[in-house]
Parts: C-alpha cells; structure tokens; sequence
C-alpha cells in the first residue's frame, strides 16, 4: 500500500482541495492481488487503488471511456510472421498504466482508506486517471498513442492497438494489450531504441523474451 501510495504520489494523481459545493467525490477502495510469473510461482503481492467508477455519472464525471483493445487474431498474426521470419519477441509492460492519462473532466475522489491528508482536510481533485474510473482505460490509450506517434510510429487501421514504424527496409512492431506490450520486428537497433525511449516516458518493466501473453481468458504458453 506505501509503494502504490509512493506512486500516485510521484505521478501528482491528485491535489488536496476542498470539495465545491454542488460536487460529489467518489469513492475509493483498495484491492489486493497476488501477480504469479510464467511458472506459476509467486512474483509479489500488489495492492491497488481503486476508485469507485460505478457511483460516477455520465455527462458530469465522464464523457467517452471507449478504449480499443488488441485482437487476438493480430497477436497471433504478429507471432507467427516473428516465428517464421526469425524475428526476437520481446514483452514489457507499464507500471500503473492508467495513472499516465490525462484527465480533461472535473473529478473528486475521497482520500484513501488508512491514510491522512498530513493534518489536511478536504477531498483528492484528480488530475491522472485512477484505475476504476470510467475514462481510465481511454484517458492512458490516448496518452500512449500520442507518444508513439511523437516517436515515430502510426497507427494501424485494421487494428488501432497496433503500431508500426519502418525504414531502410527494415520493421519494427508493437501490440498493446492494456499495458502489456509485445514488441517484434527485424530491426533491432529501433527496437533498443523503442524500449529506451518508453523508458523515458513511463516506469517500464522489461520481461525479457514473450513467455506468455495474456488474453480474455487465460493464461497461454507460447
């Protein structure tokens, strides 16, 4: 809880303030899970801050919460052009991908269970997304999208999770799946590059070679 707390605190989520009259915080919550690696053992145990998204209500505290996610037809496609063009696979995610999106709506929050405002008092005025927000899924995908696209990449149009960048003959590719990432391509100087340059833009965990890639179901051995 004092690592994720460290976090939010790191990103500015929220700013302590009080609530206007006329507005409504919402609720927060912690969950807690435990994340296993591809053998099964356990890796660490995480907990989360979440806000309570169901008491928020369209046209006042959200607008649009659309967010694309990958298909898995595409991430079979992509592994299998890797598979048999030689290419390196490799798979990173972000660390509390939702606290990255902007949010552009007014939101209150109420102040996390077992923790003060230091002697404050008053409610948290988000400025990131939370996990539990409605907006949040698509608030972090049009952040993430935004710095693809600075960095070079565009957008596939057949699958908008899709990104690609090419030159000199050469491709590099990425597939997003939430905050999940699984990079490929045949150039391997841009693919360093990629991962220095997400590095600098968000708080990245480097899995190494694709193990496994989660989809809606289950957890599948490659």
């Amino acid at each position: 809880m004092d690592e994720e707390m460290m976090a939010l605190h790191k990103n500015d989520t929220w700013e302590v303030t009080e609530l206007p009259k006329g507005k409504k915080p919402v609720g927060c919550r912690w969950v807690f899970t435990i994340k296993y690696k591809a053998d099964g053992s356990v890796d660490r145990y995480k907990a989360r801050l979440v806000a309570k998204g169901y008491t928020q209500t369209y046209g006042i505290d959200y607008q649009e919460t659309f967010s694309p996610v990958a298909k898995m037809n595409t991430v079979r496609v992509l592994i299998s052009l890797a598979a048999n063009l030689n290419w390196p696979l490799k798979q990173c995610d972000v660390k509390n991908a939702f606290l990255h999106g902007h949010l552009e709506e007014e939101v209150y929050m109420e102040f996390p269970p077992g923790y003060n405002a230091g002697g404050k008092t008053g409610v948290c005025r988000l400025r990131k997304s939370l996990y539990g927000l409605k907006q949040s899924p698509r608030a972090w995908f049009g952040r993430f999208t935004q710095v693809m696209m600075r960095f070079g990449y565009y957008q596939s149009h057949s699958d908008h999770t899709l990104f690609e960048k090419r030159g000199s003959g050469k491709v590099t590719a990425l597939i997003i799946y939430v905050d999940d990432m699984i990079i490929t391509g045949d150039d391997s100087e841009e693919m360093m590059k990629l991962e220095q340059n997400l590095a600098a833009e968000f708080e990245m965990k480097n899995l190494g070679d694709l193990k496994f890639h989660l989809d809606q179901r289950q957890l599948k051995p490659i």
